[in-house]
């Protein structure tokens, strides 16, 4: 996924903006003529990795119809500090309502995206990919997912119904790791792969003998990783190899080294901090 879904997109900012606004923004309607116009800025206060330009256009354009956003970056561009990122201009009101749901959207997404790049710059030079998870705020799984991709990542699964994966309370319920991929192999499928979580060698050669496709090591040290690793490569080399759990900047590179295809990493949506950018409106 690269993209954003426009329907979707101008839904979701038409509830956040409810949310916001309520009634009315009782504090402009008091203080700001109707027909004033004004210009407003987006400026990076920090190092960044802008992602989220047309959310936060969306914002205006759901109050504006008119409203458009001139960029003087795209989305996946790094800026340094005190960056113009964008401009817009026209009535004050309409920027004064939207500036902090705009602001909201392009701070978390940025914050994600810049996160994104520092991890996958950690792992160059390796074949490891780093990829999101479901680990997502409730609402803006579609805007954190593209921000992944904007900072270089790939998406996982978008969400249940995207993919299998067995993880371990799976296996549990279903009484073992053979008969959990027996089943989804049965019920899904031919288009569909199938992904199971290991985390010892046992439950790996049952899963490589039971067709699965793709393993997920999880919670195991890099020096464990790389040993589930090798005797992957050796029982299966076409079986894709993915770890997680546990996975930071400064270990994140001692895991790619040992030779796994996908590193995934909740905290890119979990955890990301948002980024400082300020909007400044001026009369005009």
């Amino acid at each position: 996924m690269n993209w954003l879904d426009d329907n979707a997109l101008f839904s979701q900012v038409g509830a956040f903006l409810n949310e916001d606004i309520g009634r009315g923004d009782i504090t402009t309607q008091a203080i700001v003529s109707r027909n004033a116009h004004a210009r407003g800025r987006f400026i990076a206060k920090e190092p960044l990795v802008v992602a989220g330009l047309e959310a936060a256009e969306a914002v205006f354009a759901s109050l504006d119809s008119q409203q458009q956003i001139e960029a003087f970056v795209a989305d996946g561009d790094e800026v340094e500090a005190g960056k113009t990122i964008a401009r817009t201009s026209g009535f004050a009101d309409v920027l004064l309502a939207g500036e902090r749901v705009a602001l909201n959207l392009l701070q978390r997404l940025s914050g994600i995206a810049t996160l994104t790049r520092q991890f996958v710059r950690a792992v160059e030079g390796t074949r490891a990919q780093i990829v999101d998870t479901r680990k997502t705020t409730p609402g803006l799984r579609m805007l954190e997912k593209y921000a992944v991709v904007i900072g270089g990542g790939r998406n996982h699964r978008f969400g249940l119904d995207d993919g299998v994966l067995i993880k371990d309370n799976h296996i549990a319920l279903a009484g073992g790791v053979a008969t959990a991929v027996e089943r989804a192999r049965r019920s899904v499928g031919h288009l569909h792969k199938i992904e199971i979580e290991v985390s010892n060698e046992r439950d790996l050669r049952e899963a490589i003998r039971s067709g699965a496709d793709i393993v997920l090591i999880d919670n195991l040290t890099p020096e464990e990783t790389a040993r589930l690793v090798a005797i992957t490569r050796e029982l299966a080399p076409n079986v894709l190899i993915e770890v997680s759990g546990g996975i930071t900047l400064e270990n994140v590179r001692a895991y790619a080294e040992t030779g796994v295809d996908f590193i995934s990493v909740g905290a890119l949506t979990h955890s990301a901090r948002a980024v400082d950018i300020s909007f400044k409106i001026q009369p005009g």
